[in-house]
């Protein structure tokens, strides 16, 4: 199978360009960048071949494209590889408007492409073994979430509103709420959000707290804030505690790891051993593509997640809960 890369920009590419490039079943024919140095040096590191053109990228025979731009540009990029009969993984978040999402997701059905949403979180085995435990029934009614999704403050076009389309809240939120929404089967209500700026001095919040009101009827919390040192032991956390009426079960994404005491750095460092989450996403969308099936992570469920950052952002400006208004697709 085919697949090409387009855009360097976010560092998730690069770890997929190793999955791809490790992967039995797959050529990591070309690689496409608006900048040219970054996409040469990728394409020579991946022993791929660099293309400057997007049309020429375009043009080639590949089966699918891995989309990791600037958050701005996911939608820009996904409908021509979609005019171009490409398959897509896109990087979180799906795009940085709704009605911009919404044009991903009917381009990719109008050409007859997959469009897959990066949410590796979900092949995470305590994520997907919480998810069974959850709708096995053991914990009874889900009564309540509460969730954390720290890490560091990346910088560059992080930091960069028009490139980003946000902060932590940006960043960070989907995540989480993709696995709510994909545990308890079960859509968001209400949203109330407080959101500010106080461990950086950026354009863009670095912390901040979600309150949602489930149609379930349970209420969840997300803290999606930029909230780890430079020195802390990894680049932050994914946890869930989910209370139901007949016990709690809290759950570690990254928990499998050793701490590794490194004197020659001065560091300490948390070195995972467990399964690598992201090579579960790559051969799930590898899989998906050869067999032409529905995507596990639908351009749907990338519309359902922006949709709740969108109304934190309101909601914190108002200063109010805000009621969520889903869109057709």
């Amino acid at each position: 199978m085919k697949v090409g890369i387009m855009s360097f920009a976010h560092m998730h590419a690069f770890t997929y360009a190793g999955l791809l490039l490790a992967h039995p079943d797959v050529e990591l024919t070309a690689i496409w960048d608006d900048d040219f140095e970054r996409g040469d040096n990728a394409a020579e590191r991946f022993k791929s071949t660099f293309y400057a053109d997007r049309e020429e990228f375009l043009a080639l025979d590949l089966d699918a494209v891995v989309i990791c731009s600037e958050n701005s540009r996911h939608r820009d990029l996904v409908v021509q590889a979609a005019e171009a009969g490409k398959h897509i993984l896109c990087e979180k978040p799906i795009a940085t408007e709704i009605e911009d999402a919404r044009e991903m997701i009917a381009a990719c059905k109008r050409n007859g492409v997959i469009l897959q949403i990066a949410f590796p979180v979900r092949f995470a085995p305590s994520i997907s073994r919480a998810r069974t435990i959850i709708q096995s029934g053991q914990l009874g009614d889900i009564l309540a979430v509460k969730a954390t999704n720290h890490g560091q403050m990346p910088g560059g076009w992080f930091v960069e509103e028009p490139l980003s389309g946000g902060g932590a809240a940006t960043d960070h939120i989907v995540h989480v709420m993709d696995i709510i929404r994909w545990t308890l089967q079960t859509e968001v209500k209400d949203v109330y959000a407080e959101l500010d700026t106080r461990f950086y001095d950026i354009d863009v919040e670095d912390c901040g707290t979600v309150s949602l009101a489930l149609e379930s009827g349970a209420i969840a919390t997300i803290d999606p804030s930029w909230s780890r040192p430079k020195t802390f032991p990894m680049w932050g956390d994914v946890t869930l505690e989910f209370v139901g009426t007949k016990g709690t079960l809290s759950v570690d994404a990254l928990k499998q790891s050793s701490t590794y005491f490194n004197d020659q750095e001065s560091k300490v460092q948390n070195l995972g051993w467990g399964d690598d989450m992201d090579q579960g996403l790559i051969d799930d969308f590898v899989q998906c593509v050869k067999i032409k099936r529905e995507p596990s992570i639908t351009g749907e469920d990338g519309l359902r997640t922006l949709e709740v950052v969108k109304a934190a952002y309101q909601s914190s400006t108002a200063k109010r809960t805000v009621p969520l208004e889903r869109v057709h697709v």
